[in-house]
């Protein structure tokens, strides 16, 4: 149970950094198309086109975390990656 809660943050945690990067393709701006709307701010996108975004979003961190995750079933990355005394102790110990 706690590897499924695991793999629900690392996938929620990619899911919203892929959404970053994700947001600024295709957009353009009222300036840009000419179709100010009264009372916004010139630079806002005409059509941002969220739900589309959200699917590639999907899908894209969907990959990520598949392919993390089958390299750390394969053994090529592991818990153990940092190597010891890397980081001191914590005082007291």
């Amino acid at each position: 149970m706690r590897s499924v809660a695991l793999l629900a943050a690392v996938y929620f945690v990619v899911w919203w950094l892929v959404l970053f990067t994700v947001l600024p393709w295709g957009v353009h701006s009222q300036h840009e198309t000419g179709e100010i709307s009264p009372g916004s701010d010139p630079g806002a996108p005409t059509r941002p086109l969220l739900l589309r975004k959200a699917i590639v979003t999907t899908l894209i961190a969907t990959v990520v975390v598949g392919l993390g995750y089958a390299a750390w079933a394969y053994g090529l990355v592991s818990e153990r990656v940092i190597p010891p005394g890397l980081f001191p102790p914590p005082p007291g110990r």
